[in-house]
């Protein structure tokens, strides 16, 4: 049921020199499906990270974290669906530590250096030993899988595979982008129930990644919304590789980092478009835009109490326009001095409201006429000043309750 949205040309997917892919099944939760993803990198690789803000975060996440300020730079990637290992305490942390430890001994690096991720059902112990089995088997298999294979490997409710790339010229020298996520459902910003991973050849300085990768997700991944829900296990990694002969990139704000940072946001912004198009049974695809705000805060606070609203998002559902109910939210997105008196409203070409209440030449014909489009953008201004900010969500259907009804089973 996905909104305009297709499954990835695996042969457009561009492999970055210097990370090498496995991809097998590992019978973690279900039969017959491919489960566990291990990427290794070269030595010398960059590598920054941002992660969901749940307080209840997995013991993975925990783990990434840690692994990633001890900064002895980290050379492999361990990722597994089928069970998030979350909510499972001490244990959760000594399981997903082994999994590292064993990965990390066939490579002959430290535990500290392999990142490990897990997606699924929360609150279930991690079948780790299913995990240390197969990684022998997946090292001897390294290199033979594609980007293509891991996307449909760490997909969890996803209908579709995501995956993008792009190439550019730094320096006269080609430099490849590609990247995938996943996830459907338990989508809000501040990361959100999905997995995304980034790598480009080109040679960034190890401290430049951590601004690089927040950059990224505060351009892509924290401005999505499906349902609200803020999950545990949320993880954005951008890997650069290095292999790219061009002058290092030690600042993206500028030359050849905003070069880089332009093509990588273009992916990001691609992948967390997918999983929005993706999301548990979505129709319709909304970008909710707000213009004229006194400033980006409150600009994404209109958004968000926009894109977030279960009454909006099912009246989006119907196709009813009752956007009565947008203009509510609007009103209770918390701008404690906001004068209604200003407020414009569009759906797509045809204006709402004017001066806080309905457009004189507003037809109900016309608001019905785009509410049945699968794409549409809903756009705000606030008339306070000359900040605008945008966020991606999508409706509410029966169909996403059915989803989330049956996930266990």
């Amino acid at each position: 049921m996905a909104v305009h949205l297709k499954a990835p040309d695996v042969d457009a997917l561009r492999p970055i020199k210097g990370l090498e892919i496995s991809v097998l099944e590992a019978g973690i939760k279900k039969a017959a499906r491919k489960d566990l993803t291990v990427m290794v990198l070269e030595a010398g690789a960059s590598v920054g990270a941002v992660f969901t803000q749940n307080r209840f975060c997995a013991a993975p996440v925990q783990l990434c974290q840690a692994h990633l300020q001890a900064g002895h730079g980290i050379r492999a990637l361990l990722i597994n669906t089928g069970n998030a290992n979350a909510g499972t305490g001490q244990e959760g942390l000594m399981r997903a530590t082994a999994t590292c430890i064993a990965l990390a001994r066939l490579l002959d690096i430290s535990p500290e250096q392999v990142l490990p991720f897990s997606t699924g059902v929360i609150m279930e112990p991690l079948p780790h030993q299913k995990i240390i089995d197969h990684l022998p088997k997946a090292l001897d298999q390294m290199g033979q899988s594609s980007w293509g294979d891991a996307a449909t490997g760490i997909m969890t409710t996803d209908t579709v595979p995501k995956a993008a790339s792009r190439e550019l010229m730094l320096s006269g020298q080609r430099v490849c982008v590609t990247g995938i996520s996943k996830g459907a459902g338990m989508i809000k910003p501040n990361m959100a129930t999905m997995l995304g991973f980034m790598a480009t050849d080109a040679s960034v300085s190890p401290e430049c990644m951590k601004d690089l990768a927040k950059a990224l997700a505060d351009a892509s991944f924290n401005r999505i919304t499906v349902d609200g829900d803020t999950s545990t296990n949320d993880s954005f990694v951008v890997m650069a590789t290095g292999k790219a002969q061009h002058t290092p990139i030690t600042q993206f704000k500028s030359g050849l980092g905003l070069e880089l940072f332009n093509a990588m946001q273009e992916v990001a912004i691609e992948l967390c478009q997918s999983i929005v198009r993706d999301g548990e049974g979505a129709t319709k695809f909304i970008t909710v835009l707000v213009e004229q705000g006194r400033s980006d805060e409150e600009c994404m606070k209109v958004a968000y109490a926009i894109a977030h609203s279960p009454l909006v998002k099912t009246a989006f559902f119907a196709s009813d326009p009752n956007l009565g109910r947008i203009l509510a939210a609007v009103g209770y997105a918390g701008i404690d001095d906001l004068d209604p008196s200003l407020i414009e409203l569009y759906l797509d070409d045809v204006h709402v409201a004017t001066h806080g209440g309905r457009h004189p030449g507003y037809l109900e014909t016309d608001g019905q006429r785009v509410m049945q489009q699968a794409d549409i953008t809903v756009r705000v201004q606030l008339g306070r000043g000359t900040h605008a900010q945008h966020v991606w969500t999508c409706d509410l259907s029966h169909e996403y309750v059915s989803i989330n009804a049956d996930y266990r089973s």
